[in-house]
């Protein structure tokens, strides 16, 4: 009896909520940037690929919907959410799968389409990249054994980018709030909720400032790229903050500003 061989891909994918001025590589894929949002200033915008490895990788494009749980964490869905829109009616892009030599260079190009059926309010897909592993031949390595099951897993690897659309005038508060510092523990942890209403999602970066006693200020912690999704009205945010001989956290007070890449303050909470 031949030995039977059964293939199990392990599918490992990865949602990227980073700046969008920042690159991030994953395996040997690099992309840029990190989330394409159209807001009625552009048509078309373009996803920079380049393989960063040894050898040449293969990637199929497709799109994929998620949720967004309070947690901060995706759940992928095929029906949107009461309050969510998925953007794939009204997007196009070209390639759909591209082969990467090392150090090799692709461009995809996204564009807009059918807008005229817009209604007002913020729709959502994410761009997936996905390996393409080559396909090995069955009993390829029965060469030493004529009986038994061996069994090959193999991992592929993935990406995903946010792609939104905005339609219509933005009508965000976001406001911060249940706030929790724990001073147990090696680091020093700090809960958050941010809180957001309107039609538009909202992303920004947290610090977090110390105010001592005196009103010397030092930052004791920073974390970028943090949204929370149409339709959620809240994400908990979790985060390890500076342990530093200069700041006593069971003193003085916290600031924690919530803003935009451009420093535009969105929520603030002392």
């Amino acid at each position: 009896m031949k030995r039977k061989y059964f293939f199990f891909p392990l599918f490992i994918f990865f949602v990227i909520n980073l700046s969008s001025q920042m690159t991030f590589a994953q395996g040997d894929l690099m992309i840029l940037p990190k989330r394409l949002v159209f807001d009625g200033s552009q048509r078309s915008q373009e996803i920079n690929l380049a393989n960063t490895g040894k050898d040449t990788a293969v990637y199929a494009i497709s799109f994929i919907n998620y949720k967004m749980t309070e947690s901060g964490s995706f759940e992928q869905i095929e029906t949107p959410d009461e309050g969510q829109r998925f953007a794939t009616d009204f997007l196009r892009y070209f390639p759909r799968r591209v082969t990467l030599a090392p150090n090799e260079a692709q461009t995809i190009r996204v564009q807009l389409t059918r807008t005229g059926n817009l209604e007002e309010g913020e729709y959502r897909s994410h761009m997936y990249f996905r390996a393409v592993e080559d396909q090995v031949a069955l009993g390829e390595d029965d060469n030493k054994s004529s009986e038994g099951i061996a069994i090959q897993i193999k991992t592929v690897f993935g990406i995903s980018i946010p792609v939104i659309i905005r339609h219509g005038e933005a009508s965000n508060e976001i406001y911060l709030s249940d706030v929790n510092l724990d001073l147990e523990g090696e680091n020093p942890k700090l809960s958050i909720v941010i809180n957001r209403s309107g039609n538009m999602s909202v992303y920004g970066n947290i610090k977090v400032e110390h105010i001592s006693e005196t009103g010397k200020t030092i930052q004791v912690g920073l974390v970028k790229g943090i949204s929370v999704y149409t339709p959620n009205r809240k994400r908990q945010f979790n985060m390890d903050l500076n342990k530093s001989e200069e700041v006593d956290l069971s003193t003085g007070k916290l600031r924690i500003t919530y803003t935009t890449d451009n420093d535009v303050e969105l929520a603030v909470y002392e």
